[in-house]
């Protein structure tokens, strides 16, 4: 048999579980992909680095666009991150007709269009497998098993540190900032957290997921993102109350007329699974016809399971070399959706305000929300909890769905009416009818 020569663009955390993987098994490797899957060239960026895999048997450089286009690299295997020199890597590997596997998802859901073209144009295959919850296996099925189906929606757990903290929050009643700096101090955040905390790597995600789930063209720049540094231990703690976990949901939804794209955080009914994948790990709910709802479920980020992913789409991309190619469908989108703004959207609403606490007060409210077509599914109401001059309560109330801006209409009616005192937080809800 011949072998199938590999060449490691980075070998951080990602590029180290993947080379890893690949050595584990090399004879069972070699089985399923038809021939011996052999590294041969490596680009680091600094070669005396240790590492928790042996550069033996691995011609070394620094030289990344060398690697890509090495006569002798059969598949170019991209785990440096980002869209600078990663890009232009990937660009350079393609134009010279070889496939390429990589689980950079800032990369895909920025310029996969234009890889995907590149792509079909050379007739090889990029692989993207590892981009989106690590080792479980989502896209696959989005672009096989279930490509029968018409997707409704997608809904995503896709980032294991806002995962953790969220749970933490929920567990020990403890405030975000805190937590945050747990998990800091244990390796799930990045000593800057903004990507994870402030939604940018879910949106990254969401928008690959949405772009294969709808065969449309996504960037990240048209998903609606909110972080979680809003969410405090009162609004937990209510949320509890009436039912329901705080998440940082990726939420993909096809109206028919548009694609609804948003990710912020969520309350989520105890009764959905969802509402029980915890810690760091990752889950993605789809519904789709005829299936009805599928979800899958594991861990979504580090070394092994983004390692796994990215063997599982190098055995793949073997074996459609030695079958003489590529698969045969196109990459590239085929259509582009137009997408709803965040004022279209349609969601269920949890809203916390205090209010002036006197007879008349609730009526004066569903008086505002019935004007602005918002009706009221659960309420909450805590009375004498200090807040103001006079007498005060705490309302918390769960609406049903209504769009975005009918919510924010009312909102601004109830807050300029002088039986509020103070409008507190407002969350979007999931899973409420």
């Amino acid at each position: 048999m011949e072998a199938i020569r590999i060449g490691f663009l980075g070998l951080g955390t990602v590029g180290s579980g993947a080379l890893a993987a690949l050595r584990a098994e090399p004879e069972a490797l070699a089985r399923r992909a038809g021939a011996p899957l052999t590294p041969v060239r490596v680009a680091v960026r600094d070669p005396q680095r240790a590492r928790p895999v042996s550069l033996e048997g691995l011609a070394v450089t620094t030289d990344a666009l060398a690697v890509a286009t090495a006569p002798d690299v059969d598949i170019v295997v991209e785990c440096i991150g980002g869209v600078g020199i990663a890009r232009e890597a990937v660009t350079a590997a393609l134009a010279a007709g070889k496939s390429v596997v990589t689980a950079n998802k800032e990369l895909i859901a920025k310029h996969g269009q234009e890889l995907f073209e590149l792509a079909d144009a050379r007739q090889v295959e990029l692989a993207f497998e590892g981009s989106v919850a690590g080792g479980i296996p989502i896209l696959g099925p989005l672009r096989a098993s279930l490509t029968a189906n018409r997707v409704r929606q997608v809904v995503g757990i896709v980032n294991g540190t806002t995962n953790y903290i969220l749970s933490a929050m929920t567990r020990l009643g403890q405030p975000f900032e805190q937590l945050l700096a747990q998990a800091q101090a244990m390796g799930y955040a990045e000593s800057d957290p903004s990507a994870d905390v402030d939604g940018h790597d879910a949106a990254y995600k969401l928008a690959i997921l949405a772009m294969l789930a709808f065969d449309s063209t996504v960037s990240e720049e048209q998903v609606y993102r909110e972080g979680i540094r809003r969410v405090t231990p009162t609004d937990i703690a209510l949320a509890r109350s009436l039912g329901h976990r705080f998440k940082l949901l990726a939420i993909a939804r096809d109206r028919g007329d548009k694609l609804e794209l948003r990710v912020h955080p969520t309350l989520v009914p105890e009764s959905h699974p969802l509402a029980s994948v915890d810690d760091v790990y990752n889950a993605v709910f789809v519904e789709g016809a005829p299936v009805g709802q599928v979800m899958f479920f594991g861990r979504g980020a580090g070394g092994d399971p983004t390692g796994s992913a990215v063997a599982g789409d190098i055995v793949q991309v073997a074996r459609d070399l030695l079958a003489g190619g590529r698969r045969s469908f196109a990459m590239a989108p085929a259509r582009h959706r137009p997408v709803a703004t965040i004022d279209e959207a349609e969601s269920s609403y949890y809203v916390r305000m205090w209010v002036v606490d006197r007879a008349g007060v609730l009526a004066t409210i569903a008086g505002i929300l019935g004007r602005w077509q918002v009706s009221i599914a659960q309420v909450l109401q805590t009375p004498n909890r200090g807040a103001g001059d006079g007498p005060s309560a705490e309302l918390v109330w769960i609406t049903h769905n209504t769009t975005e801006a009918r919510l924010r209409g009312a909102l601004a009616e109830i807050a300029a009416d002088e039986v509020c005192l103070a409008l507190c937080n407002t969350f979007r809800c999931f899973g409420v009818d």
